[in-house]
Protein backbone atom coordinates (compact mmCIF):
# COMPACT_ATOMS: atom_id res chain seq x y z
CA UNK A 1 0.00 0.00 0.00
CA UNK A 2 2.83 2.37 0.90
CA UNK A 3 4.55 1.50 -2.38
CA UNK A 4 1.38 2.27 -4.35
CA UNK A 5 0.98 5.61 -2.57
CA UNK A 6 4.59 6.44 -3.35
CA UNK A 7 4.12 5.60 -7.05
CA UNK A 8 1.00 7.79 -7.23
CA UNK A 9 2.85 10.65 -5.54
CA UNK A 10 5.76 10.34 -7.98
CA UNK A 11 3.38 10.25 -10.96
CA UNK A 12 1.54 13.36 -9.77
CA UNK A 13 4.85 15.08 -9.13
CA UNK A 14 5.98 14.28 -12.68
CA UNK A 15 2.77 15.67 -14.14
CA UNK A 16 3.09 18.92 -12.23
CA UNK A 17 6.75 19.17 -13.23
CA UNK A 18 5.97 19.03 -16.93
CA UNK A 19 2.75 21.03 -16.91
CA UNK A 20 3.17 24.38 -18.66
CA UNK A 21 0.97 27.45 -18.46
CA UNK A 22 1.05 30.12 -21.17
CA UNK A 23 -0.50 33.53 -20.50
CA UNK A 24 -2.07 35.86 -23.04
CA UNK A 25 -0.13 38.89 -24.24
CA UNK A 26 -3.15 41.18 -24.52
CA UNK A 27 -1.30 43.88 -26.44
CA UNK A 28 -0.65 41.42 -29.28
CA UNK A 29 -4.00 39.60 -29.31
CA UNK A 30 -7.43 40.12 -30.82
CA UNK A 31 -10.79 38.31 -30.94
CA UNK A 32 -12.92 39.44 -33.86
CA UNK A 33 -15.99 38.52 -35.85
CA UNK A 34 -17.69 39.31 -39.16
CA UNK A 35 -21.40 39.34 -40.04
CA UNK A 36 -23.19 40.29 -43.25
CA UNK A 37 -25.64 43.21 -43.16
CA UNK A 38 -28.75 42.93 -45.38
CA UNK A 39 -26.92 40.15 -47.25
CA UNK A 40 -24.94 42.95 -48.91
CA UNK A 41 -21.84 43.94 -47.01
CA UNK A 42 -19.62 42.61 -44.28
CA UNK A 43 -19.38 44.32 -40.89
CA UNK A 44 -16.42 43.60 -38.62
CA UNK A 45 -16.29 43.77 -34.86
CA UNK A 46 -14.21 42.64 -31.92
CA UNK A 47 -14.20 42.24 -28.17
CA UNK A 48 -11.75 44.73 -26.68
CA UNK A 49 -11.45 42.95 -23.32
CA UNK A 50 -10.35 39.33 -23.45
CA UNK A 51 -8.25 36.96 -21.40
CA UNK A 52 -6.97 33.46 -22.15
CA UNK A 53 -4.59 30.79 -20.96
CA UNK A 54 -3.05 27.71 -22.51
CA UNK A 55 -1.95 24.68 -20.51
CA UNK A 56 0.06 21.82 -21.94
CA UNK A 57 2.19 18.90 -20.80
CA UNK A 58 4.14 18.76 -24.07
CA UNK A 59 6.80 21.30 -25.10
CA UNK A 60 5.32 21.60 -28.62
CA UNK A 61 1.82 22.33 -27.19
CA UNK A 62 0.30 19.52 -29.27
CA UNK A 63 -1.92 18.58 -26.32
CA UNK A 64 -2.79 22.16 -25.38
CA UNK A 65 -5.97 23.12 -23.54
CA UNK A 66 -7.29 26.60 -24.31
CA UNK A 67 -9.51 28.67 -22.02
CA UNK A 68 -10.83 32.07 -23.07
CA UNK A 69 -13.12 34.70 -21.56
CA UNK A 70 -14.42 37.81 -23.33
CA UNK A 71 -16.29 40.74 -21.81
CA UNK A 72 -19.29 41.12 -24.13
CA UNK A 73 -19.80 44.69 -22.91
CA UNK A 74 -16.49 45.50 -24.62
CA UNK A 75 -17.96 44.70 -28.06
CA UNK A 76 -16.76 47.19 -30.67
CA UNK A 77 -17.95 47.64 -34.26
CA UNK A 78 -16.79 51.27 -34.63
CA UNK A 79 -20.39 52.46 -34.26
CA UNK A 80 -21.60 53.42 -30.77
CA UNK A 81 -25.30 53.11 -31.61
CA UNK A 82 -24.85 49.66 -33.16
CA UNK A 83 -22.72 48.52 -30.23
CA UNK A 84 -25.48 49.60 -27.84
CA UNK A 85 -28.04 47.63 -29.85
CA UNK A 86 -25.83 44.53 -29.79
CA UNK A 87 -25.58 44.76 -25.99
CA UNK A 88 -29.36 45.02 -25.63
CA UNK A 89 -31.86 42.20 -25.08
CA UNK A 90 -32.34 42.06 -28.87
CA UNK A 91 -28.95 40.38 -29.18
CA UNK A 92 -26.42 39.57 -26.41
CA UNK A 93 -28.43 40.93 -23.44
CA UNK A 94 -25.24 41.79 -21.58
CA UNK A 95 -27.16 42.77 -18.43
CA UNK A 96 -27.91 39.04 -17.98
CA UNK A 97 -25.03 37.48 -19.90
CA UNK A 98 -21.95 39.71 -19.62
CA UNK A 99 -19.33 37.14 -20.59
CA UNK A 100 -18.51 34.76 -23.42
CA UNK A 101 -16.32 31.73 -22.65
CA UNK A 102 -14.58 28.95 -24.55
CA UNK A 103 -12.82 25.87 -23.20
CA UNK A 104 -11.24 23.36 -25.53
CA UNK A 105 -11.94 19.65 -25.16
CA UNK A 106 -9.46 18.26 -27.72
CA UNK A 107 -6.98 19.27 -30.37
CA UNK A 108 -6.13 17.19 -33.44
CA UNK A 109 -3.21 17.79 -35.77
CA UNK A 110 -4.15 18.09 -39.45
CA UNK A 111 -0.73 18.76 -40.97
CA UNK A 112 2.26 20.95 -40.30
CA UNK A 113 1.15 23.87 -38.12
CA UNK A 114 -2.57 23.24 -38.72
CA UNK A 115 -4.91 21.74 -36.12
CA UNK A 116 -8.61 21.21 -35.47
CA UNK A 117 -9.58 22.63 -32.09
CA UNK A 118 -12.77 21.30 -30.50
CA UNK A 119 -14.38 22.86 -27.45
CA UNK A 120 -17.42 24.26 -25.69
CA UNK A 121 -18.49 27.83 -26.41
CA UNK A 122 -20.81 29.52 -23.93
CA UNK A 123 -22.60 32.63 -25.18
CA UNK A 124 -25.90 34.23 -24.16
CA UNK A 125 -26.26 31.54 -21.48
CA UNK A 126 -26.10 28.69 -24.02
CA UNK A 127 -23.24 26.19 -24.29
CA UNK A 128 -22.59 24.40 -27.59
CA UNK A 129 -19.68 22.39 -29.01
CA UNK A 130 -17.75 24.14 -31.78
CA UNK A 131 -14.85 23.18 -34.03
CA UNK A 132 -12.28 25.77 -35.02
CA UNK A 133 -9.33 25.80 -37.40
CA UNK A 134 -6.10 26.58 -35.58
CA UNK A 135 -2.65 27.52 -36.83
CA UNK A 136 0.24 27.48 -34.37
CA UNK A 137 3.44 29.46 -34.91
CA UNK A 138 6.22 28.45 -32.57
CA UNK A 139 6.93 28.03 -29.77
CA UNK A 140 10.06 30.15 -30.08
CA UNK A 141 12.64 31.37 -27.59
CA UNK A 142 13.04 35.14 -27.52
CA UNK A 143 15.94 37.11 -26.11
CA UNK A 144 14.88 40.00 -23.86
CA UNK A 145 16.89 42.47 -21.74
CA UNK A 146 16.02 40.26 -18.74
CA UNK A 147 16.99 36.98 -20.39
CA UNK A 148 15.10 34.42 -22.45
CA UNK A 149 11.35 33.91 -22.76
CA UNK A 150 9.29 31.38 -24.67
CA UNK A 151 6.36 32.53 -26.82
CA UNK A 152 3.84 31.01 -29.20
CA UNK A 153 1.45 32.56 -31.74
CA UNK A 154 -2.02 31.16 -32.32
CA UNK A 155 -4.57 31.92 -35.05
CA UNK A 156 -8.09 30.48 -34.91
CA UNK A 157 -11.03 30.78 -37.27
CA UNK A 158 -14.45 29.24 -37.67
CA UNK A 159 -18.12 29.81 -38.42
CA UNK A 160 -21.11 29.49 -36.11
CA UNK A 161 -24.81 30.35 -36.16
CA UNK A 162 -25.89 33.00 -33.69
CA UNK A 163 -29.37 31.44 -33.61
CA UNK A 164 -27.85 28.30 -32.04
CA UNK A 165 -27.05 30.47 -29.02
CA UNK A 166 -30.29 32.45 -29.00
CA UNK A 167 -28.55 35.66 -30.05
CA UNK A 168 -31.01 37.76 -32.05
CA UNK A 169 -34.30 36.59 -33.53
CA UNK A 170 -36.29 36.69 -36.75
CA UNK A 171 -36.82 40.41 -36.14
CA UNK A 172 -33.06 40.91 -36.35
CA UNK A 173 -32.72 39.14 -39.70
CA UNK A 174 -31.01 42.18 -41.23
CA UNK A 175 -27.87 40.56 -39.79
CA UNK A 176 -26.72 37.20 -41.14
CA UNK A 177 -27.24 34.15 -38.95
CA UNK A 178 -23.75 32.95 -39.77
CA UNK A 179 -20.94 34.63 -37.88
CA UNK A 180 -17.28 34.25 -38.82
CA UNK A 181 -14.93 34.14 -35.86
CA UNK A 182 -11.26 35.10 -36.06
CA UNK A 183 -8.73 35.22 -33.29
CA UNK A 184 -5.02 35.99 -33.22
CA UNK A 185 -3.11 35.68 -29.99
CA UNK A 186 0.38 35.65 -28.59
CA UNK A 187 1.11 33.67 -25.44
CA UNK A 188 4.14 33.76 -23.16
CA UNK A 189 5.18 30.80 -21.06
CA UNK A 190 4.63 31.53 -17.39
CA UNK A 191 7.85 31.82 -15.40
CA UNK A 192 9.69 31.20 -18.65
CA UNK A 193 12.14 34.08 -18.26
CA UNK A 194 15.64 32.99 -17.34
CA UNK A 195 17.38 35.88 -15.60
CA UNK A 196 20.81 36.86 -16.84
CA UNK A 197 23.49 36.76 -14.20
Amino acid sequence: MKRLSLLVAVALSSLSTYAQTWNLDKSHSRLGFTVTHLMLTEVDGNFKTIDATVTSSKPDLSDAVFELTADVNSINTDNERRDGHLKSADFFDTAKFPTLTFKSTSMKKVEGKKYKLMGDLTMHGVTKPVTLDLVMNGPITQETPRGKSEKVGIKVSGTLKRSDFGVGSSSTAVVSDEVELRGAAEFAKQNAVTEKK
